[in-house]
């Protein structure tokens, strides 16, 4: 019986170990805001999402939306150009 609780005191330890370096080896997600292009207009779009948050036909909507989720989450908003790149960062407070 004491030999059974070793063993399992062990596992136990080893699971650990194993949870410990996979959470400090990912890399921490952001909840930096995109304005993109999509479709007919513009879509505001987390950063590394493929989905999109919402959608607007104006990019100064889309740059409203961004700016509010970016605030509640202490991020930045990323704003592209028609042509995909990005045009400007701003810090939001």
């Amino acid at each position: 019986m004491a030999n059974l609780k070793s063993i399992l005191r062990s596992l136990l330890e080893i699971i650990k170990v194993i949870f410990e370096q996979s959470r400090d080896s990912a890399t921490p997600r952001t909840w930096h805001q995109h304005v993109v292009p999509y479709k007919d207009g513009w879509a505001v779009r987390r950063e590394g999402n493929k989905r999109i948050t919402s959608k607007h036909r104006k990019q100064s909507t889309a740059i409203r939306k961004a700016k509010s989720i970016a605030r509640k989450r202490k991020a930045d908003v990323i704003i592209h150009r028609a042509d995909g790149t990005i045009r400007e960062r701003v810090g939001v407070e």
